[in-house]
């Protein structure tokens, strides 16, 4: 079995049967859930609203996964020819939905931290690093770490009152960095970051890199970072993309991979010729962003990554992000329609809606009520005092009604 051309054929012929337009959910159910048979078949009790956490597997993943094992298996040390292929494809097929212009502007990681880290080890001196309080805990952690160990000098942007961050704080903070780290979707509230070809601009004229962190963002609406104009951007394929843990990336803009800019964060691969074995000093990196790789990288999870990849590309962002807003606003008005209020539904949101849980204890009420919801069969999570609710494309109707109800019982309006 040749499972890269059996992923490949199998979705063309799913979205191909789907036919144009916009989505439906008797479409979605004909033609899109059998290519995820094996996951919804073992959930079928489970309303599963986590889908901003990780993502939902095809079918097709496991065999993709099971043609990487059998190259190993059959062929040991020549299975590197194809492995390496696999990793390419991988990066072409991120840097397409990126909007990037060509594959080695995207170097395989394993986390967005990673990525994160790979770029902060560009700079000898201590660079000026501007970032918000709503970056998601690994990023948050690391760069409070390279500032506690004064390896860089670190400024938040804290939210407003309301919750959100303000264009204009932003903006007042990014005229004195030499880093701005920021989120599209900001992963507690699931809002938007306002203005943000705005910010970049005014970063880069105050001669500061942005790195944007696209967790959030990438498969949920269409992303360009050309447009965009970002030095880099990191994420993963754990949520959106249907890669699950470990098929990470980093993103750099084709004018940085010119060799100016260097990282400590490499390894054997990231040499020229690293089959040759060979030492000269100084070291003779790879090209573009071949010199940003590491060491022996993880083959497997470019084969695990690659089933959601191609099913993101094939039915497009944009029409899952029609069908995503659509059942957002159901269920936010579902929930108003008994008491509760929810936020999302909007262009200004990601891919799932919050609920609030207001009052002394708020966090606790939250996990109580992710708690709660798991006993009616509605799997959800919490940030804080927010329950954040993601349905996906394979949500339907009657899952979005089941969760108003159980939402509606188990948490005071």
């Amino acid at each position: 079995m040749n499972a890269k051309l059996d992923t490949a054929a199998g979705i063309a012929h799913a979205i191909a049967a789907l036919g144009p337009g916009k989505l439906t959910e008797e479409g979605i159910r004909q033609h899109i859930a059998p290519l995820f048979s094996r996951v919804l078949g073992a959930n079928r009790n489970c309303a599963y609203f986590a889908n901003h956490s990780l993502g939902r597997p095809l079918d097709a993943t496991a065999d993709d996964l099971a043609e990487a094992m059998g190259l190993w298996q059959s062929k040991l040390g020549d299975a590197w020819e194809e492995w390496l292929a696999e990793i390419g494809a991988y990066r072409a097929r991120l840097a397409q939905l990126l909007g990037a212009p060509r594959a080695d502007c995207v170097v395989p990681k394993t986390s967005a931290g990673q990525g994160l880290r790979a770029i902060l080890n560009t700079y000898d001196g201590v660079p000026r690093v501007v970032a918000t309080r709503g970056e998601f805990d690994s990023i948050d952690l690391i760069l409070r770490q390279y500032a506690r160990r004064g390896r860089i000098a670190l400024h938040f942007v804290e939210m407003r009152d309301s919750g959100l961050f303000d264009a204009a704080d932003l903006l007042a903070a990014v005229s004195q960095a030499d880093l701005v780290v920021i989120s599209q979707v900001a992963f507690h509230t699931g809002h938007v970051l306002p203005q943000l070809p705005v910010l970049i601009a005014a970063a880069h004229a105050g001669g500061a890199r942005v790195l944007i962190d696209v967790y959030h963002s990438l498969g949920v609406f269409p992303v360009d970072v050309m447009a965009l104009d970002a030095d880099f951007a990191i994420g993963a394929a754990y949520k959106y993309l249907r890669g699950g843990p470990g098929a990470g990336y980093l993103y750099l803009h084709p004018r940085h991979l010119d060799g100016s800019v260097s990282t400590l964060d490499v390894g054997w691969f990231a040499k020229k010729d690293h089959f040759a074995y060979e030492r000269p000093d100084p070291p003779q990196f790879g090209e573009g962003g071949d010199a940003f790789l590491e060491s022996t990288p993880p083959v497997m999870t470019c084969y695990q990554a690659r089933a959601g990849q191609i099913f993101t590309q094939a039915i497009g962002v944009q029409r899952v992000r029609d069908y995503s807003l659509a059942q957002q606003r159901r269920l936010v008005s579902s929930l108003a329609e008994r008491g509760v209020s929810a936020t999302g539904g909007s262009p200004d949101f990601g891919a799932f809606i919050v609920v609030d849980c207001r009052g002394d204890g708020a966090s606790r009420a939250a996990r109580r009520g992710v708690e709660a919801l798991a006993a009616r069969g509605v799997i959800a999570d919490a940030r804080g005092h927010r329950i954040r609710l993601c349905p996906d494309v394979l949500t339907t109707s009657d899952e979005l009604d089941h969760v108003a109800r159980a939402f509606a019982d188990v948490i005071p309006s």
